[in-house]
């Protein structure tokens, strides 16, 4: 049996196309960490589970989840994602192979409302779809959150649709709130911002993505999408430094 686990804080906008698309699956649990909308009401009105606990980090709540099911296999979907038929059809034999413990799916990413197939974008691949018993995901990675899975890994070739981003000032918002933990993380390593990592982080970043990473191929998109994952990594130093000087003030 397989488990789709959607992990849900106030998605009422996008959580009904995420269900449609996941109305093959026999086992939906949305894992919802405080909603105050119609999340969890329309979560029950597609056929799915709602089960909640107070969020603390992505990879405690993931491996929260895992816990509500029984199912041999799960697979995690976001809220702002759909799975289209021929993606549930290669899910379907792939979960047959019981040499594999889980599957890597690519991604296609639409971001203000293009897809985008380059600077690092696409393929993409995502472990969503693996065998419960064999995996959970790493306590110290509190975003961008990786599973350590048990066992061979195999590839799908057909994409999770990703609705990823509406506008500029959406993508800043969310990337403070990934920069927040990535330079927790950081912190927590022992890495100290210095004065050369506000500029030097971020033109590496955006040297990989337009150079390496083809960003360019996609004009002008591609460029500002390339401008605005440099500044995601200033916000994450400026946050580092942050934290570095709320820990001096307080010993």
């Amino acid at each position: 049996m397989l488990t789709v686990i959607i992990l849900t804080l106030n998605e009422e906008i996008l959580l009904p196309e995420c269900l449609k698309s996941l109305s093959w699956a026999e086992d939906k649990l949305v894992f919802d960490s405080g909603s105050t909308d119609r999340t969890c009401d329309i979560a029950i009105e597609h056929g799915a589970r709602v089960v909640q606990r107070c969020f603390d980090n992505y990879a405690a709540q993931r491996n929260a989840a895992l816990s509500e099911t029984e199912s041999e296999w799960v697979l995690f979907i976001d809220a702002d994602e759909r799975v289209g038929v021929d993606l549930v059809n290669e899910m379907h034999v792939a979960i047959q192979d019981q040499y594999r413990s889980g599957w890597m799916i690519p991604r296609h990413n639409y971001i203000f409302g293009k897809l985008v197939l380059n600077a690092g974008w696409y393929p993409d691949y995502q472990l969503r779809l693996f065998k419960r018993e064999f995996g959970s995901y790493y306590s110290d990675r509190h975003v961008h959150e990786l599973p350590d899975l048990k066992g061979p890994i195999g590839r799908l070739h057909h994409p999770i649709i990703h609705q990823n981003y509406v506008d500029v000032s959406e993508f800043i918002i969310k990337q403070r709130h990934y920069a927040k933990y990535e330079a927790y993380m950081l912190h927590n390593q022992g890495i100290v911002s210095r004065a050369h990592n506000y500029l030097l982080q971020p033109i590496r970043q955006f040297l990989w993505r337009y150079i390496t990473l083809s960003g360019w191929r996609s004009g002008y998109h591609g460029l500002l999408l390339c401008v605005l994952m440099a500044y995601s990594q200033y916000m994450t130093y400026q946050e580092l430094s942050r934290l570095r000087s709320t820990n001096i003030e307080s010993s």
